[in-house]
């Protein structure tokens, strides 16, 4: 499709947007939450009497103040979690007797406003008594620190592929075995967390910005125990999600209970440092991998070992690392792979998905692993690549983890990737500087990744409409909820295009669970490939349920009545038009609905990146990034790109600079906020070239595939493949991110490949 203008960009970037925070209410109350200030413990007590006391302070609350505050809902969603992981790991959405990870709510306070709730908040006085805390899998799988006592911190168990025969490794030419360690992250959108609930009679009405809107009229309902036509929800303008907005948290269920408790309306907004301390994780796995080749780098065998760090509760995280193990054999024909998976409890913030969820996990452990082979072999790690990807005739093809890919030409991907990086004129620059003591080690990473996107089986489908009215406007509806990925543009433009009206003809309506009473929602980079599939599909019955209503009008078989650019005409003589108004004033109201399901995508892509290390500072300088994606058809090149360049400086920000730290206590260590946490700034981001091919998706009609994730998921591997190139590091566990000044030093002063080849090791 052609390029168009976006049409949020004004309203959101000259102040207009309206984000809840933003929102009037009359009467709204505020909420602010006292928290725990350990990691684990046993709560003794909480006293909320001299809250109660504060000048506007409405109420202050313990969870034995409301005995029926229902627990946060665990979400299982397709086939990533299971009910026996949570059975008897209930998430009270108020600490009742344990505290399990810091920041824990103990209480709330609700206030005339947020100034005088947080005045309430300090004067709540709790005790714990500490426990020892287990902050990493490898402290907590022993169970020696038990978070639920009875049962073990192994809260699932799974595995795909098939067990691989000892032979295969003793005979294989070459075998390389790594560590990895995917460290936590915060997914830290613009906006934090927020909820605004305002009952209404009989119903409540329940503002946030949220990725599932349906999914949570669906839960809060069921914790209130009614129906889910009393629960509405409304999803503003929302600055960022990334994965960590949609599910009913802690927060939410206590200020939906307490607004319909109090007969008045409640918000919480979540402020940065309490993002920072109790908003969801992603990532957090801890690999062991081996993979073997022949002597001519075809590869025999893979096989990936995860722990995965879930948090305290079991929810969606649980079942997370599934993903990664699905797509652990990549865009290669390994003929044998095997991955094994545990769930590991630990005492911090819960890990939910982020941007990627899985997929990154998976390409960064397999083609960290790649590197290493093709070391080991002698072999250029591009030659190693090519000569092990599935080719372009093969597909569909069955992976050994039971992934059935679309489509692909990853070798296409990645030629685009080595002509754009120049990638001769890098390898001769680093064979100069090798030559050169005195020059900076130079260094050239690369990684071919293929992601799933639009989600399981059993959520593949979303709902939607499209309804015509007699001004000649049309309104289409959607399950879907934005969160900055352009869907007022795109979908709009898509219906527009596909009924041959003017754009600016076109309304789109989502967010609003009373405007489309179903809906899946907004993730796994689902948008184009299945919503726009849905619209596109709605729009066509449109045009359908036009040409029949023509028929009638005019005494004609449908057969003879055509649609063109908004009209309906006679096919033969065109004595009969009537334009889509028209066509509605004269015979009534036109809205279509319907639920259209779409098949699993697999987009795919090839990142190359250049990298400078100071061994002295253990600095690293990137040079040069390049991405070249591959998500089928794109619908609109200007928000692909945008998504692209997005994900790639996140995938930047996992390898170099992000990661949680913990204290001695296990409490992390964000005092300082944003400077404890490092994100990349724009004097970090290096130049980035993004480069795309198209392989279009059987799987739907529009032939699109997902584009949002992409550089989280072949960056941060190209990155740290890239160091490790110019440092000719011989240990790949020496490596782990984020590349801090700290590990690049001491990796720079471990023994080089060639220093162990001079000594016959």
């Amino acid at each position: 499709m052609e390029q168009w203008t976006r049409r949020e960009d004004e309203r959101l970037l000259t102040g207009r947007g309206r984000y809840v925070a933003d929102m009037k209410v009359p009467g709204a109350l505020d909420a602010a939450f006292v928290r725990s200030n350990v990691a684990h413990g046993a709560l003794r007590e909480v006293n909320c009497a001299s809250a109660r006391e504060v000048p506007g302070v409405i109420g202050a609350w313990s969870a034995a103040d409301l005995p029926d505050l229902p627990p946060v809902p665990h979400t299982l969603l397709a086939r990533l979690s299971t009910n026996e992981a949570v059975a008897g790991r209930e998430w009270p959405a108020l600490v009742k007797d344990r505290v399990r990870y810091p920041g824990e709510a103990l209480a709330v306070v609700v206030g005339e406003d947020r100034y005088r709730a947080e005045d309430g908040a300090a004067e709540v006085a709790f005790a714990i008594d500490p426990l020892p805390a287990a902050v990493t899998t490898s402290a907590a799988a022993n169970d020696s620190v038990r978070l639920f006592d009875g049962l073990s911190n192994i809260a699932l168990r799974g595995e795909t592929g098939q067990p691989i025969e000892d032979s295969v490794w003793r005979e294989a030419a070459a075998v390389v075995e790594g560590r990895y360690r995917q460290q936590l992250l915060m997914p830290s959108p613009m906006e934090c967390r927020t909820i605004l609930a305002v009952p209404e009679g009989d119903r409540l009405t329940v503002f946030s910005g949220h990725q599932m809107p349906h999914r949570l009229r669906r839960e809060l309902a069921a914790l209130l125990g009614w129906s889910t036509d009393r629960v509405r929800v409304v999803v503003p303008d929302t600055g960022g999600a990334f994965g960590s907005k949609s599910a009913a948290f802690p927060e939410f269920v206590v200020v939906a209970f307490l607004a319909v408790k109090l007969g008045m309306p409640v918000r919480w907004i979540e402020d940065r440092l309490e993002s920072m301390m109790v908003a969801t994780r992603g990532r957090g796995q801890d690999q062991k991998v081996r993979l073997a080749a022949d002597a001519e780098g075809r590869l025999l065998a893979y096989e990936l070992k995860i722990d995965a760090d879930v948090g305290a509760y079991p929810h969606l995280g649980v079942g997370l690392p599934m993903q990664t193990a699905w797509m652990a054999t990549g865009p290669y024909t390994t003929p044998r792979v095997h991955a094994t998976l545990r769930s590991v409890l630990t005492n911090t913030m819960l890990t939910y998905p982020y941007r990627g969820a899985g997929r990154p996990e998976a390409a960064i452990a397999l083609e960290r692993s790649m590197d290493v082979l093709a070391r080991r072999l002698g072999m250029d790690p591009v030659e190693l690549r090519r000569r092990n990807f599935i080719p372009p005739e093969d597909f569909p093809y069955e992976t050994p983890t039971g992934r059935r890919y679309d489509s692909g030409n990853y070798a296409a991907a990645l030629d685009l990737a080595l002509e754009t990086l120049d990638y001769d004129k890098w390898r001769a620059e680093q064979a100069r500087r090798r030559s050169d003591p005195d020059a900076l080690p130079l260094g050239i990473g690369l990684s071919c990744y293929v992601e799933r996107t639009g989600g399981e089986s059993g959520g593949l489908h979303e709902f939607g409409g499209v309804e015509a009215h007699e001004d000649g406007t049309v309104t289409a509806r959607c399950g879907a909820a934005p969160s900055g990925q352009g869907h007022e543009t795109v979908f709009s433009a898509l219906v527009a295009k596909t009924l041959g009206v003017e754009e600016t003809r076109v309304r789109l309506v989502e967010g609003d669970t009373d405007e489309q009473p179903e809906g899946l929602g907004s993730f796994a980079s689902r948008s184009a490939q299945v919503a726009g599939a849905m619209l596109q599909h709605a729009s066509s019955l449109l045009m359908e349920a036009a040409r029949e209503r023509a028929a009638r009008l005019w005494g004609l078989p449908v057969d003879d009545v055509e649609w063109s650019d908004g009209t309906v005409h006679a096919a033969h003589d065109g004595s009969a038009t009537v334009s889509l108004g028209e066509l509605v004033k004269t015979t009534g109201p036109l809205r279509v609905d319907d639920r259209f399901e779409a098949g699993m995508a697999f987009p795919f892509g090839a990142h190359a990146a250049v990298t400078e290390v100071d061994p002295e500072l253990g600095t690293v300088h990137v040079l040069q990034v390049v991405a070249v994606d591959d998500c089928g058809v794109v619908l609109n090149p200007t928000v692909v790109h945008g998504q692209a360049f997005g994900s790639a400086v996140q995938g930047i920000g996992q390898a170099l600079y992000e990661g949680m730290t913990f204290d001695e206590q296990g409490v992390p260590v964000l005092a300082d906020g944003l400077l404890d946490y490092l994100l990349p700034t724009s004097t970090e981001i290096p130049p980035i070239e993004i480069k795309d091919t198209c392989t279009p998706s059987p799987s739907t009609p529009l032939g699109a595939k997902g584009a949002g994730e992409s550089g989280c998921i072949g960056t941060p591997a190209a990155l740290v493949n890239a160091v490790a190139d110019a440092l000719r590091i011989a240990d790949p566990d020496l490596l782990q991110m984020p590349l801090t000044p700290d590990v690049v030093w001491r990796a720079a002063r471990a023994p080089k490949i060639d220093e162990l080849e001079e000594e016959g090791r």
